[in-house]
């Protein structure tokens, strides 16, 4: 058994089983929706179609991080068992939680100076947070210490790739991310923004495409540009949605069709309660290994 928790952020969007079979700890965002507190605890207590069917409905949602306290005492409690910590956060160009988790360590390390405690900003996001972890877990599988994951991950963490596209932008618009006039005519266009999460972790904006099929063709166009190996890509291929999953179904085909040595079926899973309370329904979003990500 290693002496060594891998932890990350509830915003990995995987599902709880799989974390509990790989050993993945993770400490929970929040959420509130019409005032009501709740945890992004991936969807332990509420239904994914129930929570992007509320949002539709009207449910107001305000989204938190988790604090410097929260960290500490979830740190603690690894550290009083004897055991060193690698944390992946979520990308510092998204949300403030890396500094959170730092401030939190920084004090923890006075506390247990015979512990390590590494703080990762993954500049990753949702399934590609996901399949970041995912990697650090065959890695540890295969006897790595925690020293040498933290170094893996730093010089790694680049070559992730995470592409995105929305067929519905209300909540983009309502959010900021999409001015009302753009999303006005985006509407009735069709038009479906294809993003990305750049080298700084931050969502980035790609293309304006229409109609839907196109957008999916664009996307795995992506993957077609920047795989590892090209069209024999070999690795995971992991995959998000928000209560669109025939979307996502029919981006996966496509990847079935160009990538036949893929490592095993892409995996489809959820856009958490936190990020799918800014994207709403709608949004698929795609994950693999590549070339190092560059702006």
């Amino acid at each position: 058994m290693s002496d060594y928790v891998i932890s990350t952020c509830s915003t990995f969007d995987l599902t709880k089983e799989y974390a509990q079979s790989r050993g993945i700890n993770y400490i929970c965002f929040h959420y509130s929706r019409d005032g009501v507190r709740m945890e992004d605890d991936l969807y332990h207590s509420v239904e994914p179609h129930e929570f992007y069917q509320s949002m539709v409905n009207g449910a107001e949602m305000i989204t938190s991080q988790v604090n410097a306290a929260e960290f500490t005492e979830y740190f603690k409690g690894f550290l009083n068992e004897g055991k060193d910590i690698i944390h992946l956060s979520l990308s510092s160009g998204i949300s403030g939680v890396f500094n959170s988790a730092c401030a939190a360590a920084a004090a923890l390390r006075e506390e247990f100076p015979g512990r390590k405690i590494y703080v990762v900003d993954s500049l990753a996001a949702s399934g590609g947070l996901g399949l970041l972890v995912d990697r650090l877990c065959d890695l540890r599988d295969e006897g790595y210490t925690v020293d040498e994951l933290y170094e893996w991950v730093e010089n790694n963490k680049l070559r992730l790739h995470h592409w995105f596209f929305s067929t519905d932008l209300t909540f983009y618009i309502k959010g900021g991310r999409v001015s009302k006039l753009s999303g006005a005519i985006g509407g009735v266009l069709g038009i479906c923004p294809l993003l990305n999460v750049s080298y700084e972790g931050k969502l980035i904006p790609r293309a304006k495409v229409r109609p839907k099929k196109k957008v999916i063709v664009e996307m795995v166009k992506r993957m077609e540009e920047h795989a590892e190996g090209g069209y024999d890509y070999d690795g995971k291929v992991f995959m998000t949605q928000s209560d669109c999953y025939e979307d996502a179904k029919a981006v996966s085909d496509l990847i079935k069709s160009k990538f036949p040595k893929i490592n095993g079926e892409p995996w489809i899973t959820n856009i958490g309660t936190v990020i799918g309370s800014h994207t709403g329904p709608g949004t698929v979003a795609l994950f693999f290994w590549g070339d190092r990500r560059a702006d």
